[in-house]
C-alpha cells in the first residue's frame, strides 16, 4: 500500500508539469496582459513597471517565464497578484478557507442525504416515497446551479430571512465567536443549498441503481434463502458491494471541492477560492491562474488516491499492489 500511495506522488510531479505548463502557454496565447492594465494607469510609475518585469522574467521568451514562476514555487513564491497587488500565497491563504467551510458543509450534506435517500428508493421501489423521490432527484439534477441561485437571492431579497449575499454581517467584527459562528452558518445557507440540491439528487440516483442491480444478484437471493434477516442481507452483503461505484464518485468530488463552486461563490458574493480564479481569468492575472491550477491538480491526485485507498479498504478483490 504505501509503495502504492508513493508511486501516485512521484506520478504527481511530471504531471504538475505538464499541466501547468499547458496552462501557462494557454494563458500567455491571450493578446496583452494584465500589465497592460498597469501602464494605462498614471498611479502606477515606470520603475514599478520596470521591476515587476525584471521579477517576473516579463520583458524575456514565455519559456524563461515559466521557469522562472516554477523556480518561485519550489521556494514558495506563488508569483504576485497583479490585480490585487498582493503575493498570491497570502491572497490564496485568505480565500481558501472561505471555500473550504462551503464545500465541506455541502458535500457532507450532499453524501449523507443522498445515500441514505438512495437506499430508501431502492428499497421502496415502485412505491409512491420512490416516485417522490425520482421527481425530487431529476428536479435537482434539471435545475441549473446558476438558476437555482438566482431564484434564491429572489427568496431571499423578498422574504429577508436569510442575507442576500456575503459570508459575513457589518458587524462581524463586534460579535463575541459564538454568534460570529452563527453568522458564518447564517449566510452559508443559501449558497451550500445551491450546491448541495445538485449534488445529492445525483447521488441519489446512482446509489439507487447500484443498489437494485446488486439486489439482484444471485449471492443476495442464496443469503435470503439460507434465512439470513433482510437488514443483514442489505447492509451487510448488498450495500458493501452497490457503494463501489460511490467511493470512485467520492474520490472525484474531493478533487472538486476548492474548485466546484465558481458560479454559485460568484452569485452570492462568497469570497472564496472559486470567484477569485474567476476574476483572476476575467483580468488575465497569470500568476493567480497558475496556482488555482497546482491546488487543482494535487486535488485531483489526492482524490482519487483515497477513492483507490478505500475502495480496497471496502472491497477485499480490489489489491492495490
Amino acid at each position: 500500500m504505501l509503495r502504492y500511495i508513493a508511486r501516485r506522488l512521484i506520478i504527481l510531479i511530471p504531471e504538475l508539469f505538464i499541466i501547468t505548463l499547458i496552462v501557462f502557454l494557454i494563458m500567455q496565447a491571450a493578446p496583452g496582459d494584465f500589465l497592460d492594465q498597469y501602464r494605462l494607469d498614471p498611479s502606477v510609475s515606470e520603475d514599478f513597471l520596470k521591476a515587476l518585469e525584471k521579477q517576473y522574467g516579463l520583458d524575456q521568451p514565455v519559456m524563461v517565464q515559466y521557469f522562472k514562476w516554477i523556480k518561485g514555487v519550489l521556494t514558495g513564491d506563488l508569483g504576485y497578484s497583479f490585480y490585487y497587488r498582493r503575493p498570491v500565497v497570502d491572497l490564496i491563504g485568505e480565500r481558501v478557507l472561505a471555500t473550504l467551510i462551503l464545500s465541506l458543509y455541502s458535500f457532507v450534506i450532499s453524501w449523507i442525504v443522498g445515500v441514505i435517500l438512495g437506499v430508501v428508493s431502492a428499497l421502496k421501489k415502485y412505491s409512491f416515497w420512490d416516485k417522490f423521490l425520482t421527481v425530487v432527484a431529476f428536479t435537482g439534477i434539471a435545475i441549473p446551479g446558476f438558476f437555482l441561485a438566482l431564484l434564491l437571492l429572489y427568496f431571499a431579497a423578498k422574504t429577508g430571512t436569510f442575507p442576500v449575499a456575503g459570508m459575513y454581517d457589518v458587524n462581524h467584527s463586534k460579535m463575541t465567536v459564538w454568534q460570529g459562528f452563527k453568522d458564518i452558518f447564517w449566510h452559508m445557507q443559501l449558497p451550500a443549498f445551491t450546491l448541495t440540491f445538485g449534488g445529492f439528487a445525483g447521488l441519489m440516483r446512482y446509489m439507487r441503481g447500484s443498489l437494485l442491480d446488486v439486489l439482484n444478484e444471485d449471492y443476495v437471493e442464496f443469503a435470503r434463502a439460507k434465512g439470513m434477516p433482510e437488514r443483514v442481507v442489505i447492509f451487510k452483503h448488498a450495500m458493501r458491494n452497490a457503494i463501489n461505484p460511490l467511493i470512485t464518485m467520492f474520490g472525484f468530488s474531493l478533487s472538486s471541492l476548492l474548485g466546484g463552486a465558481v458560479i454559485t461563490e460568484t452569485i452570492f458574493s462568497w469570497p472564496g477560492l472559486g470567484r477569485l480564479v474567476y476574476q483572476a481569468l476575467v483580468q488575465q492575472d497569470i500568476y493567480v491562474v497558475m496556482a488555482s491550477t497546482i491546488i487543482s491538480v494535487i486535488m485531483l491526485i489526492a482524490g482519487n488516491l483515497v477513492g483507490d485507498i478505500l475502495l480496497a479498504a471496502v472491497d477485499p478483490r480490489i489489491r492495490l499492489e
